[in-house]
């Protein structure tokens, strides 16, 4: 069962092959799936980018959609895939082109897309876990992004990242450990400075 939609996998499967043939609701089904986890994998690519990044990515994967070949844990391999190259791209476009200033009046004048509260309540939490991700080794972080919030199997991710399946699941393992670590570290901390804040 799809962890956003609570769609089987069966059904996404039937889903890919409609969205083959041109069915747009199938289309449609997919995008809610993936779309979501494809934003956290480019956030940590591509940063406060990462919107645009996907957007691209979407539009590749409409166009070219016909010619996939596979599940739908391939579909999203292939769809993490055109997001890793869009990614790689924006950065190079990004390092060639100088950065505009924009005066904050023109920013503030921009209108609001959702209630900014409810936006920062619910980022915060997906924040914390990418920054955390975000610190890890390179090599660590993308096989975490892609094994634990794309989903993917490790013969998928590894295609993705052009190795082999074993390294993908060892710098999972260990991106995973890390965090582990970290947290652990992290709630010992809070743990003694509320203790000694009591006494």
């Amino acid at each position: 069962m799809s962890v956003v939609t609570g769609v089987p996998p069966d059904e996404l499967d039937r889903a890919v092959q409609d969205a083959r043939r041109g069915d747009e609701h199938a289309f449609r089904l997919l995008y809610r799936d993936l779309h979501p986890r494809l934003v956290r994998y480019a956030t940590a690519l591509a940063g406060a980018d990462a919107e645009d990044v996907v957007a691209e990515a979407w539009l590749q994967i409409a166009r070219d959609v016909r010619t996939f070949d596979g599940d739908v844990d391939g579909f999203r391999g292939w769809a993490a895939t055109i997001v890793r190259h869009r990614a790689l791209d924006h950065a190079r476009r990004a390092a060639r082109r100088p950065v505009a200033d924009v005066p904050l009046s023109d920013l503030a004048g921009l209108p609001a897309g959702a209630d900014a509260a409810t936006l920062a309540l619910e980022g915060l939490a997906t924040r914390e876990a990418l920054r955390l991700i975000g610190e890890l080794p390179p090599d660590q972080a993308e096989a975490v992004l892609l094994r634990v919030v794309l989903g993917l199997d490790a013969p998928t991710a590894a295609r993705v990242l052009g190795k082999r399946a074993g390294a993908v699941r060892t710098a999972a393992h260990r991106g995973l450990r890390r965090l582990s670590d970290r947290l652990a570290d992290g709630g010992a901390a809070s743990g003694d400075r509320a203790a000694k804040g009591a006494r």
